[in-house]
């Protein structure tokens, strides 16, 4: 049986969001090139599309890929300079390696694909008070008994910024469980403000454990467009953890054992779950309930 991936929100989101960014100046010629053109590649989608996949169709169709290269410089560099500090407050706690998650998850704020605009001022008030986030007990006890026996875990990251506080949460793991191999895969290609290899080597997480890009420019992973090399990175895993809802998006029900790791930033997934938008996700793909 075909997964569901693509519902009617999806459709709506996307398609404001491209019209909102539809380039002006342009003539009536192009408007009209650009609005059908998006008209169709939404109307040719499958249900077992995710929105990222149909996000980078439109996107190669209309040639509007965006450059979030000045983004991705500044929220990298802010996250850096307030690492010490946060890796101070981890180390203090009652918990370090549920706080460290805590920080890890938050981070996934920084998403200039799912949000209109991303408050420095939001992301620091989320930060501050990290240790009063609920948190999925049960999942996390999950994990940490996983990563007891795991003898291999792959990270799947998501956006910038956020990938040094998914730096800090991968220093506490290698601390609480040394003997654990770990791999982290980035993105392989430029994608909304995702991290790739340059940010991973930018924030020094490259410094720390293996890193290496998916090959694909999808924003996600979508594990048909990947490359051979990261598959069999990501079949090697006892332990996934995929951050962010694009990873949530293309991967869920893929039957392997990955802790997703999200704030839940649409409104499809908030009605699903029954939450407010901005809650923290933590949900495993083995254990979640069908859509």
């Amino acid at each position: 049986m075909e997964i569901t991936r693509l519902h009617s929100e999806c459709i709506k989101c996307l398609m404001n969001k491209f019209l909102k960014n539809m380039p002006a100046g342009r003539g009536e010629e192009y408007n009209l090139f650009y609005i059908q053109t998006l008209l169709r590649v939404l109307s040719e989608a499958k249900l077992s599309d995710s929105a990222p996949i149909v996000m980078n169709r439109i996107e190669k169709e209309l040639g509007t890929r965006g450059d979030f290269s000045k983004e991705k410089l500044y929220f990298n560099e802010l996250l850096m300079r307030e690492q010490e500090f946060i890796r101070g407050k981890i180390a203090l706690s009652d918990d370090p390696l549920k706080l460290a998650v805590k920080f890890a998850q938050l981070g996934n704020y920084i998403d200039f694909g799912a949000l209109d605009s991303v408050s420095e001022e939001v992301l620091k008030s989320r930060l501050d008070s990290a240790d009063k986030m609920d948190i999925d007990e049960t999942e996390f006890g999950n994990l940490k008994n996983d990563l007891v026996t795991a003898k291999r875990l792959v990270y799947l990251t998501d956006n910038c910024g956020e990938v040094v506080l998914d730096k800090l949460l991968i220093e506490e793991i290698k601390r609480e469980f040394p003997k654990l191999e770990i791999n982290v895969l980035v993105r392989g290609y430029p994608v909304l403000n995702d991290a790739t290899l340059d940010d991973a080597k930018q924030i020094g997480l490259t410094d720390i454990v293996a890193v290496d890009g998916n090959g694909s420019g999808i924003a996600g992973t979508v594990l048909e467009d990947i490359s051979n090399e990261a598959k069999a990175i990501i079949d090697s895993a006892d332990v996934i953890i995929a951050k962010g809802q694009a990873n949530f998006e293309t991967l869920r029900y893929c039957k392997k054992n990955i802790y997703y790791l999200f704030l839940c930033k649409c409104k499809t997934f908030a009605d699903r779950f029954g939450v407010e938008s901005g809650t923290g996700m933590m949900l495993n793909d083995r254990r979640m309930k069908a859509e």
